[in-house]
């Protein structure tokens, strides 16, 4: 068995079988494949792998090069997908060998973390990822915002098609990253792509000519649903612009589906209001993303809660193993190795569960993340405060 590096054109002849067989409705047509090699313009900046066995493409596995904010630093991340095996290779751990290189590879390429979309968490769990919170979605009857349409709010909305209004939503997206924790974007490469969409509407929120708020959207029929991306907002002003828009829409759909943060609260956007916000987790179908450190410098900068400092020893891990002492001062983190005697020792979904936000210390130790001397717990919790990340780019 070899593993090699593909271009994006032998992906069409080398990944997209496994790929299709494993999350497509199968046999597939012709023109499926030869869609799928006119869109490899697209992939050129994406590392592929693949190993192979007698000529034989017997798995493959891929990582875009994104971009995402943690607690307010920006790094270059590794967004995993593409990850297939054929059936008859499969329970050989080639996934597995190929995972490691690769995250290997995009670390010393300049990644700092990664993330992804688990078939199955358990398995991604055993290569370090940690699981933070899916997108939730509000499902609503327009007519339930009635009351907006009677507020007379400064700005405007216009509703373009997403290839008209694509530089002003990509804009809005690329300064979401810059300010909310867990956004992420793909490269220009792979972003082209999405300026091609002619089957989404985008629905552009502005202020005196400043975009303040965007959603991509879609209607499937009369009096069926408005189905929408992201609600993407700079404030309240925003999204209340925007929820006006889909109040517009009463007597035409009957509801309007719309992707959300964890941080919204839709059922405080009117009285009477009904909504069902749902946050909807199934396997294989809908795993929540996953995500891990591949390099300990990435906790350098990050916000810090208050001033403390702990020494960690992070094990079982090829990338980020080691002893560390991590101190919090003037509102940033800051790591250097040490040969101190550790307060906590953490596996790299522990640390990297801290670095996002999504566990608390305790949390930590009762997943089985590591252990934690009780002194630790507490400076743990001042440097790594919750907070929940939006993991904004599906890949």
């Amino acid at each position: 068995m070899e593993i090699r590096q593909i271009a994006a054109d032998e992906r069409t002849d080398t990944m997209f079988p496994l790929q299709t067989y494993a999350f497509m409705p199968s046999p597939w047509a012709d023109a499926e494949r030869e869609t799928y090699a006119k869109r490899m313009v697209f992939y050129r900046t994406v590392t592929s792998l693949i190993a192979e066995e007698d000529g034989q493409t017997l798995a493959g596995v891929a990582a875009f090069p994104m971009r995402q904010n943690v607690r307010g630093v920006v790094h270059d991340m590794a967004g995993v997908a593409s990850v297939s095996s054929h059936p008859a290779a499969r329970r050989r751990g080639l996934v597995r060998q190929l995972m490691g290189r690769l995250m290997l590879q995009m670390r010393d390429q300049g990644c700092a973390v990664s993330a992804l979309y688990p078939f199955r968490p358990s398995f991604y769990g055993k290569l370090g990822y940690v699981g933070v919170p899916r997108v939730r979605t509000a499902t609503f009857a327009p007519e339930g915002l009635s009351h907006l349409l009677k507020a007379d709010l400064p700005g405007e909305v216009d509703r373009l098609h997403l290839s008209e209004g694509f530089d002003e939503y990509d804009a809005l997206t690329l300064r979401q990253l810059e300010e909310r924790h867990g956004f992420s974007v793909y490269d220009e490469t792979r972003t082209a792509e999405f300026r091609e969409s002619p089957s989404l509407w985008v629905a552009i929120a502005r202020v005196d000519g400043e975009v303040v708020g965007a959603v991509t959207y879609r209607i499937d029929q009369y009096g069926g649903d408005l189905v929408a991306g992201d609600l993407l907002t700079t404030g309240a002003l925003g999204r209340a612009l925007l929820l006006q828009f889909f109040a517009r829409h009463t007597d035409q759909v009957a509801r309007i589906v719309l992707k959300i943060g964890t941080d919204e609260v839709p059922e405080l956007w009117g009285t009477d209001f009904a909504v069902l916000t749902e946050g909807r987790v199934e396997l294989p179908r809908r795993g929540a993303p996953m995500v891990r450190l591949l390099a300990i410098d990435a906790l350098n900068g990050l916000h810090a809660g208050a001033e403390a400092a702990v020494t960690v020893e992070v094990v079982d891990d090829e990338l980020i193993g080691g002893r560390y002492r991590i101190t919090g001062d003037a509102g940033r983190l800051a790591v250097e190795a040490t040969k101190d005697e550790p307060q906590a020792t953490l596996t790299c979904a522990g640390i990297s569960a801290l670095a996002y936000g999504v566990l608390d210390p305790v949390e930590v130790v009762t997943r089985g993340f590591g252990r934690v001397e009780a002194p630790a717990v507490e400076a743990l919790g001042v440097l790594f405060p919750q907070q929940m990340p939006y993991l904004f780019a599906d890949f």
